[in-house]
């Protein structure tokens, strides 16, 4: 999709209509969201044709400053097509919000919400922010099924229904209101729909015929025979977890946007020691180069560590095995853009670890910027609080997250700082 102007698809009482959504972008020191629309008025149409052939020839509505405008309007008219996660059923959620909290329905939900608070927000209906500001209750559903186990969580899960029902009879007349759906020429729609229709017959076309489908045993076929013939993966590995265990070193993998990197760290007490020196952590893009460094190297502060000769000696006669256990494996990209999304969107195992490293490398360099931003009177300190450990006690955290996230972007930028890559 072009740019940061996605189209979707509103379920409203006269019907559903598509429209084109600008999530947050920043222009200078200003930060902007907008609907395709014009002052007060949200542009809403019957069809995908109807809107490609309004955005085509329309130059006077509020997303003509937005910096994708250009591509937009010059798009295949298939690509303005809602995706499925786009399409949001805004008069099924009282009846969505009466079933069970499933994982699929909380999501559905809290999707079909978030519309709709970002809608009141943009087009300044009151209805619709008082709805929101008034019952906070409503950010439970932002963390998934969490919040909603249990006797208790049940009976969150039913305020939650009670107080939609009451109320979003109102909250979908405000949006109806602004709902209006400009002219468009004939023979342009005429023209979308034909391509709409071409691009579907070519992708019936695309897609295989099953009975054409041969299904081989290739590469990846396994015989029983060679299978009873190989090593048992728990005995093969027995002797290396007995070697990193009995020396108290672990070793680890860093996924950056740059490279993936192995490097070791061991806990002194409380303390992270990482295969590095005066702050500093040497990383490593393959086992032999880490071995190597290992052998002929005494010159970082995990040589300081009495088990590390062991670890050397075994580099040196060419034993050493470089196995990282899942729980040591750090994977940093995407964290940030996630945090945008809120907290029911973050990976939290990804987000745990990756605060467990990010809090190490600095404890190893004596640097207390990364405890202090993520204390927990902090913004962000407080989002991540509430997506590893939520709490339906607990206020959810409201977006939006463009502090949390840059700020959890910085993190990560000083982070990769200490990183020295070794030959």
């Amino acid at each position: 999709m072009a740019g940061d102007i996605v189209p979707i698809e509103l379920g409203l009482t006269d019907g559903n209509v598509v429209t084109l959504w600008a999530p947050r972008w920043r222009e200078g020191d200003d930060e902007w969201e907008a609907f395709l629309g014009l002052d007060e008025d949200l542009y809403g149409f019957p069809g995908v044709a109807q809107l490609v052939a309004f955005v085509r020839s329309d130059d006077d509505n509020d997303l003509v400053e937005h910096p994708a405008w250009e591509t937009i309007s010059g798009v295949q008219a298939e690509e303005l097509v809602p995706a499925k996660d786009k399409t949001y059923d805004l008069i099924g959620v009282p009846e969505l919000a009466a079933e069970d909290p499933t994982p699929e329905v909380v999501a559905e939900l809290e999707d079909a919400l978030e519309i709709v608070r970002i809608i009141g927000e943009v087009c300044e209906l009151s209805t619709v922010t008082r709805f929101f500001n008034g019952n906070p209750i409503l950010g439970a559903v932002t963390v998934g099924t969490t919040n909603f186990v249990g006797k208790e969580g049940l009976e969150l899960w039913g305020r939650i229904g009670t107080l939609i029902d009451k109320h979003w009879d109102s909250v979908v007349d405000a949006i109806d209101e602004v709902i209006t759906t400009p002219d468009v020429d004939a023979t342009a729609v005429a023209t979308a729909e034909a391509e709409l229709e071409a691009a579907s017959s070519a992708e019936d076309e695309d897609e295989p015929d099953d009975e054409d489908v041969e299904i081989v045993a290739g590469a990846g076929a396994v015989d029983e025979e060679d299978v009873a013939d190989e090593p048992d993966d728990d005995e093969e590995g027995d002797l290396e977890d007995d070697f990193w265990s009995a020396v108290g070193i672990d070793p680890i993998r860093i996924v950056t946007d740059a490279a993936e990197y192995l490097t070791l760290r061991c806990y002194l007490g409380d303390d992270p020691v990482f295969l590095g020196k005066d702050g500093t952590i040497f990383v490593f893009t393959s086992e032999r180069a880490l071995s190597r460094f290992v052998a002929q190297s005494d010159d970082h502060d995990l040589a300081e560590v009495s088990t590390f000769e062991e670890v050397r000696v075994a580099a040196t006669d060419g034993s050493l095995e470089v196995d990282v256990y899942e729980e040591n494996v750090y994977v940093l990209p995407g964290i940030a853009t996630d945090i945008l999304d809120g907290p029911r969107r973050m990976d939290r195992k990804q987000v745990e670890l990756a605060v467990e490293l990010l809090s190490d490398a600095a404890d190893f360099a004596d640097d207390d910027s990364v405890a202090e931003a993520l204390a927990s009177t902090t913004p962000l300190g407080w989002f991540i609080s509430y997506t590893v450990n939520p709490d339906p006690k607990r206020l959810a955290p409201s977006g939006p997250f463009d502090n949390e996230s840059e700020e959890f972007r910085a993190l990560v930028h000083e982070f990769e700082a200490r990183l020295v890559k070794k030959a």
